[in-house]
């Protein structure tokens, strides 16, 4: 069955979804049933203090989706997921504490296949917590198994394993060039598809990925370690240079870039109250528009429509546009909106945005940005 999303990119299905709750915390068990049971289209089915109770309940009876905690005495979550991802994926989404521990295993979840990670409570939960964490088990268990096998697409330790995907280091690019990507619900893997395509001395990247800030700071040291290219933290007001991958922070403020006499810098502004996400891929892209021509920018997989209008002002300034497609994508929500919007010029498979991303820095935008379902050749 494929599962399509509504005009805010939220995927729609009206049957109640299974859930099995495992936490080997009774507290947080019971946190997390009292929650899940205020939406009518969420069901706990059953509970697991352990993997081995996960294990046997998954045996005899069915599950939409599992909430599953990281850190468990025995199998830890994490091997758990590994072995389930295996013999039976499924749409898991993770319960982490927000410690640097927490944080770096739930960097290497979302790499594995789980669909999207939710902090534990430290000081009690209000409503818009709750519906929050509704919407995400929902829509998490409305993911299709096919596009959470693990491994796909994934980067394995070690620079050599990228090296081979880049031209040589002396290939040069267009003065001025720069890519934006925007990311949410499935956006770790998606990237560490995208990311080993690009090119170690290629225009720098700019990078707005929806999650914590504490999971940015693991995701970027994880992609350091990966990578050939320079990834870190923006800045503000350092100038961003060649073979730079820059991840937006997760400090309360929207990254921006603006161009200088001596090239593109990041520059941080204050959030708003009706912002739906810190950081906003929208944001990012918007601050481009600008430099529109210099710019090629990817909406990938993502719950919701952040960066969708701002794809859009991107393409129609002469920007070179992709979105991941639906078959690929975790979560078909911000590539659907941007598509439907005629942002998206070229519509690809997340192994192939990469390539495409590095051929576009020498290429020229197409007149019109409505190019939607055509293809780098």
């Amino acid at each position: 069955m494929v599962l399509h999303s509504d005009t805010n990119g939220h995927q729609s299905n009206e049957s109640v979804k299974k859930v099995l709750i495992v936490d080997d915390s009774r507290v947080i068990r019971m946190w997390l049933r009292t929650v899940l049971a205020s939406d009518r289209r969420l069901e706990v089915v059953g509970e697991a203090s352990d993997a081995v109770e996960a294990r046997d309940f998954l045996r005899a009876n069915a599950a939409d989706v599992v909430t599953l905690d990281i850190e468990m005495p025995g199998m830890s979550g994490l091997e758990f997921l590994t072995r389930l991802m295996r013999a039976r994926p499924m749409p898991v989404v993770m319960l982490s504490s927000l410690t640097s521990k927490g944080s770096d295993a739930a960097i290497q979840a979302l790499s594995r296949g789980a669909i999207d990670c939710i902090l534990k409570p430290t000081d009690g939960y209000d409503l818009d917590l709750s519906r929050d964490i509704c919407e995400r088990v929902f829509q998490a268990a409305c993911t299709r198994p096919a596009r959470i096998s693990a491994g796909e697409g994934a980067v394995q330790p070690g620079r050599q394993a990228v090296a081979r995907h880049a031209p040589a280091l002396g290939q040069s690019c267009r003065r001025g060039s720069l890519i934006l990507i925007g990311a949410s619900t499935g956006g770790v893997s998606a990237l560490e598809a995208v990311l080993p395509q690009l090119e170690p001395d290629g225009p720098p990247v700019v990078i707005v990925q929806h999650m914590p800030g504490n999971f940015l700071e693991s995701f970027s040291q994880r992609l350091e370690r990966q990578l050939p290219q320079n990834v870190k933290l923006a800045q503000e007001g350092v100038p961003l240079r060649r073979g730079d991958v820059i991840l937006a922070p997760g400090t309360g403020k929207h990254t921006q870039v603006v161009r200088r006499v001596d090239g593109w810098q990041c520059r941080f502004v204050e959030n708003e109250p009706a912002a739906l996400h810190c950081p906003s891929v929208d944001t990012l892209f918007l601050s481009a528009t600008s430099e529109a021509k210099n710019v090629s920018a990817a909406i990938l997989t993502g719950l919701g429509r952040d960066g969708a209008q701002g794809l859009l002002e991107l393409a129609e300034g002469g920007a070179i546009t992709f979105g991941q497609d639906e078959e690929t994508s975790v979560v078909y929500g911000m590539p659907r909106v941007a598509f439907s919007l005629g942002a998206v010029q070229h519509q690809l498979p997340i192994h192939k945005i990469g390539d495409a991303l590095r051929e576009s820095k020498n290429r020229t935008a197409k007149t019109s940005h409505r190019t939607t379902k055509v293809p780098l050749q």
